[in-house]
């Protein structure tokens, strides 16, 4: 069955939880003793209806708070399709976590509150879902029911939309009311809303294109590690593992080994189950090479008939900044690109992107947090990256502060 990963995102209070929690019990996805357990908070908390939101917001300071903090994952099936979802903050704070949820997504769901319109902080999650490469993007106007069903507001919402949208270019928007809370239009179609005719949610989740994230036509091969076991009965073994980046790789097929530009054939490809006559990502696999090079952890293998990824120290990326500590130009950080690492310096901070209008902030000298930028970077050493846009995986990286370890932006190559 094919699988269809998707996000939720928006403002706060806009639904999100409420609308996946609705999803899983209309799609009959949840079991009689969790709906039980939601019943039972939804009584605790005085509430007169059966609060599906719970079946979300797992952290203690979720349900206190009545808000999503961390991103929650779920599982789900029907008869046409898999589903994974990441339901995502919405509060501004926990922006760089809905950047995280989204990063594997092949569909964006934004919810807007029919009684508030766009918000900034909808914006932000439409701006990261582009800028993220996510193909189709769903603008759910929720809480129809609070507007008494009015279509006006409906469309004026989505026209709102629309004059934002073409500053952005995503592939595809499909504009749907509904009311999480009451059901309509999420898994069964409304009859409160008859002048709507297009699909409901879980129609289009499950009849949606799902295209591959992985690009499957540049050889890209990280190598994460060498493997030498030194055994009697395998004491001439080497072989080089990762997971594989992009592209198609078989025994016979000439590589080339970046930085170094060493040339070569692959001798076997090897997995935990045996041999296999080819790998593809996202495969983690162990390739064997019929000469003995100096290969080490950060190297690529790229087929030879492949165009080569860009080899450089210099980068010009769109950063999404998640740190409290400000970004200043000239400040050093380390920086982790598929399996190498690095030290990095901010040497230009391009612009400062304003979400409400998508307009670059020139004169912006720094990058808050949640803030969205174009930057320059120098690296200490060659990285091989493609462009964000071609290949997810060699596209992107995340800077890290030396410091304390954590992790204070993720950046898409341009």
């Amino acid at each position: 069955m094919e699988l269809l990963r998707f996000a939720t995102a928006g403002s706060v209070d806009d639904g999100k939880s409420t609308l996946i929690g609705r999803l899983l019990h209309d799609s009959k996805s949840i079991f009689e003793d969790q709906l039980e357990a939601v019943e039972r908070s939804s009584q605790q908390r005085g509430h007169d209806y059966v609060n599906l939101a719970l079946l979300t917001d797992g952290l203690r300071a979720e349900r206190e708070q009545g808000i999503t903090i961390d991103v929650a994952y779920r599982y789900f099936a029907t008869p046409q399709r898999k589903f994974i979802i990441a339901d995502t903050p919405g509060h501004v704070q926990y922006t760089r976590n809905m950047v995280t949820g989204a990063s594997t997504a092949d569909l964006a769901i934004v919810l807007v509150d029919a009684r508030k319109g766009l918000l900034e902080q909808s914006r932000r999650h439409a701006y990261i879902a582009t800028l993220l490469g996510i193909p189709h993007l769903v603008v759910a106007v929720n809480k129809m029911d609070l507007v008494e069903w009015d279509e006006v507001v409906f469309k004026d919402i989505a026209s709102h939309f629309e004059g934002f949208a073409a500053g952005l270019h995503p592939h595809e928007v499909t504009f749907i009311p509904m009311s999480a809370l009451e059901g309509d239009n999420v898994v069964d179609r409304s009859t409160n809303m008859p002048w709507y005719d297009g699909p409901t949610l879980l129609e289009h989740l499950e009849t949606v294109e799902v295209a591959s994230s992985f690009n499957h036509d540049k050889g890209r091969f990280p190598v994460q590690y060498v493997i030498r076991p030194l055994t009697a009965d395998h004491h001439d073994y080497r072989g080089y593992a990762g997971t594989v980046a992009g592209g198609v790789f078989r025994p016979g097929d000439e590589v080339v080994v970046l930085p170094s530009g060493r040339r070569s054939v692959i001798a076997g490809i090897d997995t935990l189950d045996g041999e296999v006559p080819e790998a593809f990502a996202p495969m983690s696999v162990t390739v064997r090479l019929a000469d003995e090079i100096d290969i080490s952890r950060g190297d690529m293998l790229v087929r030879a008939d492949d165009p080569e990824p860009r080899v450089t120290q210099e980068l010009e990326a769109m950063l999404c900044w998640f740190s409290e500590q400000p970004m200043h130009v000239g400040t050093k950080y380390a920086i982790k690109h598929t399996t190498r690492s690095a030290k990095a310096i901010v040497r230009e901070l391009q612009h400062r992107v304003d979400i409400d209008s998508l307009q670059p902030e020139t004169r912006a000298s720094e990058l808050d947090i949640n803030d969205i930028g174009r930057v320059s970077i120098k690296v200490s050493v060659p990285l091989m990256v493609d462009p964000y846009s071609v290949n997810r995986l060699t596209g992107s990286f995340i800077l890290i502060d030396e410091s304390t370890n954590a992790t204070v932006a993720a950046g898409m190559v341009l």
